[in-house]
């Protein structure tokens, strides 16, 4: 008997893209309050911060332009959290409940993936967009563009083209590696969310995991140096950074693409390796919740 063709994962994942795409067209009303809500959402935490550096230079060693730069990294690896994972995850517990579950453990491609992909919230794209145009806008006011360009220009009139590909390798360098790290950034995020999910398998319904989820998450909203200063600080720093480093997956990327110094220097290797061991623990505790599944018709 011949082979079954392995599944096209690629080709899988765009048709669960356009059947999202349709399912918000049907939709619209309620793509738009989404949207409408997510800015709003948005505006309130921007202008927030925007006034108390009205009244403060910096916080702890974070100044206004910076700040913003943290909170678009947050916004970012949140946002792409919320379109692809959260959906899916939440309506794991549903699958148990209602017995469809059986239907994608029939399926001839990997369970996780289904259930990890198989939804996609398309209105919090919107919110990548605002937390792109924030970190373009706080990069543009740190750099000081018009410097930049004036100082290539004199680069390129001098004719000192190794300063020049030395300066554009070291820019496009520390661009990927933060894009790297929102990337792992979100895997980690991932891994915590796909392990709760998991536990629906023996309790049936989770809400109250998911709004563990939520309260852990919070933390991640500010830099990682204001946990300091007191001995609980020092505690909430240490634990959520080498145990479950929720504080080392913003404040790293954000730390490096603005080239402050990270402490300890060593620190990214943490949060890579963390994340790494936790896809790997994820998948474990799923494939191992899979086994404790007794089908609809049992």
């Amino acid at each position: 008997m011949a082979n079954s063709p392995r599944p096209q994962y690629g080709r899988v994942w765009i048709t669960f893209l356009r059947n999202s795409l349709i399912r918000e067209m049907t939709f619209r009303g309620n793509l738009l309050i989404t949207i409408v809500t997510r800015g709003f959402w948005f505006a309130a935490q921007l202008i927030l911060f925007d006034i108390i550096y009205r009244n403060v230079n910096s916080i702890n060693d974070w100044t206004r332009e910076e700040y913003f730069t943290f909170m678009a990294t947050g916004m970012l690896i949140n946002a792409f959290v919320e379109t692809f994972f959260m959906p899916n995850c939440a309506n794991f517990s549903e699958l148990i409940r209602n017995g469809n579950l059986d239907f994608v453990l029939l399926k001839p491609i990997d369970t996780q993936f289904l259930v990890s992909f198989e939804k996609v919230n398309l209105a919090m794209l919107n919110q990548v967009l605002l937390a792109g145009a924030l970190l373009f806008y706080s990069l543009f006011e740190l750099t000081h563009i018009e410097m930049a360009f004036l100082e290539l220009q004199n680069l390129v009139l001098s004719g000192q083209w190794l300063s020049l590909l030395t300066i554009c390798c070291q820019g496009t360098g520390q661009i990927l590696m933060y894009c790297l790290l929102l990337a792992i950034g979100v895997a980690f995020f991932y891994s915590l969310m796909i392990t709760l999910a998991s536990t629906s398998i023996w309790f049936g319904r989770n809400q109250g995991l998911y709004d563990f989820w939520f309260y852990i998450t919070v933390f991640a909203r500010y830099p990682r140096s204001i946990y300091s200063g007191s001995p609980t600080g020092e505690l909430l720093q240490f634990a959520f950074s080498y145990v479950i480093p929720i504080l080392l997956v913003v404040t790293v990327p954000a730390r490096l693409l603005l080239s402050k110094a990270l402490e300890p220097s060593w620190i990214t290797l943490v949060g890579v390796s963390v994340t790494l061991a936790s896809l790997f623990i994820s998948r474990y505790i799923f494939n191992w919740s899979l086994n404790s599944y007794r089908s609809a018709s049992s």
